[in-house]
């Protein structure tokens, strides 16, 4: 898989760019695909493999991301035998390791400070959420984006 171009010096690598060729997602220029435009470049550019779909939710100061697809060859193999809490654990460790990165992401997208951040998977059906707790309302969701 090819990486895409390195972002701009200190532009937020999951912000800069555009990450969801072939997946899909919100409709393009809302707030929604921006974050899921977001969490998809987490997973393509840190996990080495991203979603097939991407869908944001957001209810006042609630931020839900629903990603379909994009395990990893070895997660799969790990999944195949039995191995289901190493990778959700693997993936929570990670999960700690991105979250700055990550949560500066929302923050920029929303111009809201993100409070609480969680992360999660499960594998039959495969989802991964990603969510998040803001201190206010999105911004540009207050002016009916």
């Amino acid at each position: 898989m090819d990486k895409p171009a390195a972002p701009p010096t200190g532009a937020n690598p999951l912000t800069a760019q555009d990450w969801t060729d072939g997946v899909e997602t919100d409709r393009q220029g809302s707030m929604y695909a921006e974050i899921s435009n977001a969490m998809v470049g987490l997973k393509k550019q840190y996990y080495g493999r991203g979603p097939t779909k991407a869908k944001t939710f957001i209810n006042e100061n609630y931020v839900f991301c629903v990603l379909e697809g994009g395990l990893t060859r070895n997660e799969e193999t790990l999944l195949q035998a039995g191995q289901e809490d190493l990778v959700r654990t693997y993936r929570l460790h990670f999960q700690e390791a991105m979250r700055e990165t990550t949560m500066k992401a929302v923050e920029e997208i929303t111009g809201q400070r993100v409070i609480g951040y969680h992360s999660q998977i499960v594998f039959d059906p495969e989802y991964g959420f990603e969510i998040f707790v803001l201190d206010d309302a999105p911004a540009r969701r207050k002016q009916n984006e």
